[in-house]
Formats: structure tokens, sequence, C-alpha cells
């Protein structure tokens, strides 16, 4: 095994989220470790990690709530249709409101998450070690990156679904700005004002807000850190991708799988390090030059049932800023048709 120079090893425990390469090289890389299941932190890792923690244990109920959201269209086409029927317009309103405020705590998750992840790649790619050295040294902060990508994509999966959400919030900002709606309780205003208004309709009005929040984090986090050279960032991006890759388009490792959800998180964490690659290196991740094998990402992607992977690829298709550039080979381009 040691001898050839792809050589890769992939062994899988519990639930199949543990995750070990052993390899000469892939992709340049030396070999390391991931474990995604039990990883847990070291002394070092400790500070950052309980940051981060604090954040992600709110991560499924922020899911749970997105995945209630009914929205108030009925509500509100009455409003709309019976303009003089004050009741109906205090119906709407009544339903509105609890809505815009979970939508702010939809919102507000964003930005924590925003600082989990900064804080995340700090960590993982100040120097004087390698972002290979860090994955494999830090591996419960390499865990944590993993579970905000699969929260993200996850998050937008279900907010595409949900059209109700910006028509709710349309109705909410054109009540308020017309101020037509007379001696109904507006205390809503000191919790969504209007700049917070403007800030949540931005975010909103993005097909993947979360994964776009995450690209503006590690795009700022470049831009921020000049000191630091651009390839710690990039570098462990696609490592990330090329582990999830090799792990998905093995048959002999994803037999092993005793659950779906091991393929889906791993599917979400190598489209979203691919998105975060694509934005922030200047070639983007479908250049000839680029560290990430994504005619082959693309391929495993296709390989799995259709249903599961649709808002995957929509998010390549749509998500990323280098996927029409000329240097973009054709092929490429052609998968993701």
């Amino acid at each position: 095994v040691y001898s050839r120079l792809y050589s890769v090893n992939i062994l899988f425990a519990g639930m199949g989220n543990l995750l070990k390469v052993l390899t000469r090289e892939i992709e340049n890389y030396p070999h390391f470790f991931l474990d995604f299941e039990n990883a847990q932190p070291t002394e070092g890792e400790r500070e950052v990690w309980n940051q981060v923690n604090s954040v992600l244990q709110d991560s499924e109920s922020i899911l749970s709530g997105l995945q209630a959201y009914k929205g108030a269209g009925q509500e509100i086409r009455d409003a709309i249709q019976n303009p003089n029927d004050l009741l109906l317009q205090e119906r709407a309103w009544n339903s509105v409101c609890p809505l815009v405020i979970r939508l702010k705590k939809f919102y507000s998750f964003s930005l924590r998450l925003e600082e989990a992840l900064q804080s995340l790649l700090e960590s993982l790619t100040c120097p004087p070690y390698t972002p290979t050295q860090h994955l494999e040294k830090e591996q419960a902060l390499a865990k944590q990156f993993a579970e905000i990508l699969h929260f993200t994509l996850r998050f937008d999966e279900l907010k595409m679904r949900i059209p109700a959400i910006q028509n709710d919030f349309s109705y909410y900002r054109r009540t308020i700005s017309r101020n037509r709606i007379n001696n109904m309780n507006l205390d809503i205003e000191s919790e969504v004002n209007n700049e917070m208004a403007n800030r949540m309709s931005l975010f909103y009005a993005e097909a993947t807000p979360m994964l776009k929040t995450l690209s503006n984090a590690t795009t700022n986090f470049v831009t921020e850190n000049k000191t630091l050279p651009l390839e710690n960032t990039t570098d462990c991006l696609s490592t990330m991708a090329s582990v999830c890759k090799v792990m998905l388009e093995t048959p002999d490792y994803t037999s092993r799988f005793s659950s779906e959800d091991t393929l889906l998180f791993c599917m979400r964490v190598m489209v979203g390090v691919i998105i975060l690659y694509d934005h922030v290196h200047p070639n983007g991740a479908f250049n000839k030059s680029s560290k990430i094998d994504m005619k082959g990402c693309i391929k495993v992607l296709k390989d799995q049932p259709a249903d599961n992977v649709e808002g995957l690829l929509n998010a390549l298709k749509f998500t990323t800023k280098h996927l029409n550039d000329e240097s973009t080979p054709k092929n490429i381009r052609t998968m993701l048709q």
C-alpha cells in the first residue's frame, strides 16, 4: 500500500464519521488523520473550541425553527384583498410579527456563525504549522469547521424551499413603511428597526444566505490578515475537499457507512469548502491550476441520488464566483449545466 504514490486507506468506525486517511500524497499533501466523530479538544484548542461550541449547540434549534416555518401567506392575501377590513389587517399583522422575530433570530445566528468561522480560520491557518499539520493536530477544531459547513448547507437547502420568508418580510416592511396600521402593537420596531430590517432584507434576498455569510467571512479574514499567506487559508479548504472526495468516491468505503447521513455530511462539507475556496482564491476552484479536483468532486455528487444533491449542485452553480470564467474548462461547465 505504502509503495503506491496515491495509496489511500480509509477506516470507518461508529456512525461512519470516523475518517482516517493514510497516503503518501493526496494532491501533494502528507498523510493525516481526521476524526469527524470523536475528536476532543486538546488544551491548546479548548478556548476556541468552547467559543465555537457555544454557537454550534444552538444550530439544531435554528434548523428546527426554520423547518417549522409555515408563513402567513393566507392571512396576508386576505388582508390585501380586503384592505378596509381592519380585523383581517390585524390578523395578518399579528401573524407576521412573531415570524419576523424568528427571522431576526436566524439572521442574528448568522452573525455569530461568521465570528465562529473566523476564529476557526485563525487557529487552522496560523504559522508556524502548515494547514495540513493544523488539521492533524487540531482535529476537534477541524470537526467544528466541518459542522459549520454542514449546518450552513442544510439551512440554505431549507430556506430555498420556503418562499414565504421573503413574502412575509416584504409585507412586514410595506406595512411599517406605509404606517397603515393604527391602534396596533408596533413595539416590534424596537426589536426590528429600519436598519435591522435593511440588513435582514439583504440577507434573505440571497438564494443561499448562510453560505454567502461564510464566503464573506472567509474573504474578510484573508483581507484583514495581510501578513498571513493566502495559501494558508486556501490549502486548508482544498485539503478538506480532497479528503471528502476520496471518502465519497470509493465504494469499498461508502459501503461501510451505517447511515446515509454520513454521506450527506461529507457531500455538504465538500461543497462548502469548494465554494469558500472559489471565493477566496484569485483564480477560483474551477481553474486548471486549482488544488481541488473539480471534475472528480462533481462526478462524486452526480453519482448520488438526484434528490440528495440537487441543492448542492445548485449551490455550486449559483453561489460560486468563477464558474463562468473563460479559464474554467468547458467539460466542467457542461457537467454543471
